[in-house]
């Protein structure tokens, strides 16, 4: 079942856009990247989230990103 969104599809791929811009002017290796984009979700945990639910944001964010790259390696 596909995940629905509050956001505007079209917002989210403007900000995909930009932050994929941002790392290849940088010339960013993929494992830099990754580990930037660590960071900033850790972050954005940290400092957006109640310190409560932290936990099962990061678990939930993980098993989404888990579940999504296994569904893009079988296509």
């Amino acid at each position: 079942m596909p995940i629905l969104s509050k956001y505007d599809e079209a917002r989210q791929e403007k900000l995909i856009s930009d932050i994929l811009d941002i790392f290849s002017a940088d010339e960013s290796p993929s494992d830099l990247a990754l580990m930037t984009l660590g960071n900033v979700t850790t972050h954005i945990i940290h400092h957006h989230v109640a310190a409560d639910k932290r936990a099962a944001i990061a678990k939930q964010f993980g098993q989404i990103l888990l579940q999504s790259v296994a569904n893009s390696s079988e296509k």
